[in-house]
């Protein structure tokens, strides 16, 4: 506990706004380099004018898929995407976080472990080949999948630190059962995964490493749980349908980047180049102390609100698309909780180069200038960011991977 607190420490960033003027560097270089193909997508005829256009994900299943050669469209996905050989070195991923969770490696230092088994009928003693059994080691692993699985996990996934879930290559589904808890540990990467319909488990004793197991009691339904966690990065990850959160960050967790993942069917959902689409109701997301960069995601469906706060966060909304719902009441965007007017006034909520569609409203606070927050137009996006969230989010959630061909 004592070095995860230290760790959490060492990864803490005292000035924010740093991290986030990287990042708009990392975009403005991304666009500028494509800024052609950006063109043709913006002004062109694949239906993205700015609007509610649900056609914009390679995802399996129930979304048209995408035809037209590959394309990477945002400066995470442009570090490894489109490339034949993507499988021969799938390590290369860990190069490419930005943002808050950018010193993440995951599991880089390891070794390859394959998936071979999709059981998980022993959480005190897993069997070599599942997932579990990988989970719990103590070295660094890259965790890759033998073929497409559907893995129902009997009680919560624990893990330990520096691994990677790599799901590129095959369909692999959590669901119907516990969900993935990420507690007290550094360097995790999920990626390319889909969780869904995940359930509250039962206590039971588990193998949370390879030396210790203990008594866990019940949990809550979340799909992923990142508590006292830091360095963490997920990225492409389809999400619906958790009984509880679909992703939660608590208890000091600092240092991650959530982005290019789809969220559907859900009440709280936790922010660059994602999704958040049909059936979702707030906390898009709810932010409680500290600084959160919320940046070019697109919102197309939402019932109450989509960003909310308490305990003075500060919240920087930057080139997102806000789509509202026909209910008159429910247009706002934001909504500050446990606080009056008086206080919530002075917490920083900015809305930059936002477009805010269908009589969406967001309602600004705090003084108008921070003596921190200075951005050059390099560190900045585009004029009119906004623009391009539907190319930035047009792959978001799980992509379908193909070993020798680009991804």
């Amino acid at each position: 506990m004592a070095a995860t607190c230290a760790t959490g420490m060492e990864a803490y960033d005292p000035n924010p706004e740093n991290a986030t003027r990287k990042f708009n560097q990392h975009v403005h270089l991304a666009l500028k380099k494509s800024s052609e193909e950006i063109r043709g997508l913006v002004d062109g005829d694949n239906g993205d004018d700015g609007g509610n256009s649900t056609g914009r994900r390679i995802l399996r299943g129930k979304h048209k898929k995408y035809k037209g050669p590959c394309m990477a469209t945002n400066p995470i996905d442009a570090c490894w995407r489109c490339r034949d050989n993507w499988a021969e070195n799938r390590k290369k991923l860990a190069n490419c976080v930005v943002g808050f969770g950018h010193k993440t490696e995951g599991g880089k230092d390891g070794d390859y472990y394959v998936v071979t088994d999709d059981s998980d009928d022993d959480v005190l003693n897993p069997k070599p080949g599942t997932l579990r059994w990988a989970m719990i080691r103590d070295e660094p692993l890259w965790i890759i999948f033998a073929r497409d699985m559907h893995i129902k996990l009997s009680h919560e996934l624990i893990m330990q630190s520096k691994k990677t879930i790599d799901g590129r290559g095959a369909n692999v589904h959590i669901a119907y059962g516990a969900g993935i808890t990420i507690q007290f540990v550094q360097d995790v990467i999920i990626h390319g995964i889909h969780v869904h319909h995940i359930l509250p488990s039962k206590g039971a004793v588990i193998r949370d490493s390879m030396d210790h197991y203990g008594q866990r009691t019940m949990g809550d339904g979340d799909g992923i749980n990142i508590f006292g966690s830091t360095n963490i990065w997920l990225d492409h990850i389809s999400m619906s349908e958790c009984q509880d959160g679909l992703i939660d960050a608590i208890q000091g967790s600092t240092a991650i980047t959530i982005s290019n993942c789809h969220f559907t069917h859900h009440n709280d959902v936790t922010v660059t180049f994602n999704h958040f689409g049909k059936e979702l109701i707030q906390r898009m997301p709810r932010c409680r102390l500290g600084f959160f960069h919320v940046v070019n995601n697109d919102y197309t469906h939402w019932k109450m609100y989509a960003l909310g706060g308490s305990m003075h966060p500060t919240i920087i909304s930057q080139g997102n698309r806000f789509v509202a719902p026909e209910d008159n009441d429910a247009k706002e965007v934001t909504n500050r909780n446990y606080a009056p007017e008086s206080e919530w006034s002075k917490w920083i909520w900015r809305s930059e180069g936002d477009l805010l569609l269908n009589g969406a409203r967001f309602r600004t606070s705090g003084p108008l200038v921070s003596p921190h927050y200075d951005f050059t137009k390099m560190e900045m996006i585009d004029a009119k960011p906004a623009t391009f969230v539907g190319k930035l989010t047009k792959f978001a959630g799980a992509l379908e991977c193909k070993k020798g061909s680009p991804c």
